[in-house]
């Protein structure tokens, strides 16, 4: 349970609107934001939330244990860059006489209209393995404190000259552990399957520009198809939104070509997928499962990998960007070829087939069962000790206060 803050401590003068997804949502930055809420609420920071997702068309309150957030909605452009410095300055009104800062927590090359001439922390995904020269020329501006997602985004920064912190994304591990149940039933029962299945699963959000899917979807499936030829007891479970719906892949088209039986396939409850998958039952897939992949042309973070670490699973991850630095030892890192990017001006790397069919026979010949390891491995970005070891001395550095405990 988070702390309270006991009434004799100061306050800190200090203020922050968050500029993501909307707390609370069933995106990878919705979770971030809402742990980070929390707990600026409960320091005492007086905080307020941008939507860019998640809220539209009415201003909102989101409650926490620590009193209500102002929550302000999204604007008419797609990243809500229109509306920033707005609802900046209308929270700066509201709280008169604060050091006030805004914190980005998306990709900073949509902000190409953006003009704020206030403090901005810029806590900044890195997915490419070159920086693209939008995200370079935003993260170089006077008024910008860089922080890196990973250790590879800092290092990048630095080698670029770019002066950066770094925090990492973080899980709970009250909810991300073993979980041998769904609703009461042992999950692979739940799920349709037997001790005798080798369970194959992918998290990933099934959008793309259309052309180019960073998660590496057509590869890491074809991947799994020459690893299914071998092993018929094989299934795969896809935690995503099968249609292209939100810009992504044709899933039950690209399995078609691929030659993959669909009754041999799993998705998910699509309205759960859409209103909030239960974390739980995410928990007991990523225990239920035999392996994991994670594999795709660049991640500024990717927290999949460490979810379903927490969990006990095997991992296939890329080794580039920021997977390699949250691969635990029950891991197997695949190899990858530059894909060039040309919308951004910089390099992905793209998956080699063989290397990741090659990893799935490794995992296969692993005993079965969780990997402490790896449960081992992911409690350094347990959520409490994120904010403790990374956030909490860096707010404190940023506006120069001493935050209450608590």
């Amino acid at each position: 349970m988070l702390g309270v803050m006991p009434k004799h401590e100061r306050v800190p003068n200090a203020a922050l609107s968050l500029i993501s997804n909307t707390p609370g949502t069933s995106t990878g930055y919705g979770v971030q934001a809402q742990y980070l809420v929390d707990r600026l609420m409960r320091h005492g920071v007086k905080t307020a939330v941008q939507s860019n997702y998640g809220l539209e068309g009415l201003f909102d309150k989101i409650r926490t244990k620590h009193g209500d957030v102002m929550h302000y909605p999204k604007g008419y452009r797609p990243y809500s860059d229109d509306v920033i410095a707005t609802w900046a300055k209308d929270w700066e009104d509201k709280n008169p006489g604060v050091n006030h800062a805004i914190m980005t927590l998306y990709d900073v090359w949509v902000y190409k209209n953006l003009k704020y001439d206030g403090p901005i922390i810029a806590y900044v995904p890195l997915d490419h393995i070159t920086i693209p020269p939008m995200v370079k020329e935003f993260l170089q501006r006077d008024n910008v404190t860089p922080v890196a997602m990973s250790p590879f985004g800092k290092r990048i920064m630095e080698d670029r000259g770019i002066d950066c912190h770094y925090a990492p994304h973080a899980f709970d591990a009250k909810i991300y552990n073993p979980t041998y149940k769904v609703d009461g039933v042992p999950t692979r029962e739940f799920m349709g399957l037997t001790d005798e299945h080798f369970l194959v699963s992918i998290v990933a959000a099934n959008k793309s520009n259309g052309i180019l899917h960073r998660k590496a979807l057509s590869e890491q499936l074809f991947a799994y198809s020459l690893f299914k030829k071998k092993h018929h007891e094989a299934r795969l479970y896809l935690h995503m939104e099968p249609s292209n719906v939100f810009g992504g892949f044709n899933i039950p088209r690209l399995l078609d070509a691929i030659g993959l039986d669909k009754n041999e396939v799993i998705f998910p409850d699509s309205t759960l997928l859409r209103v909030g998958y239960p974390a739980e039952h995410l928990a007991a897939f990523y225990t239920a499962s035999d392996a994991v992949m994670n594999v795709t042309y660049g991640e500024g973070f990717g927290v999949t990998s460490i979810e379903s670490q927490g969990c006990g699973a095997r991992l296939l991850t890329s080794s580039w960007t920021a997977s390699p630095d949250l691969a635990g030892p029950d891991s197997f890192l695949c190899d990858g070829e530059p894909l060039w990017d040309e919308p951004q001006g910089a390099f992905y790397m793209r998956p080699t087939l063989s290397s990741m069919a090659q990893a799935l026979e490794a995992v296969y010949e692993q005993p079965r069962g969780i990997s402490h390891a790896n449960i081992e491995f992911a409690k350094q970005f347990e959520v409490e000790h994120v904010w403790d070891t990374y956030w909490l001395p860096f707010f404190m550095e940023y506006y120069g206060e001493t935050f209450p405990t608590g």
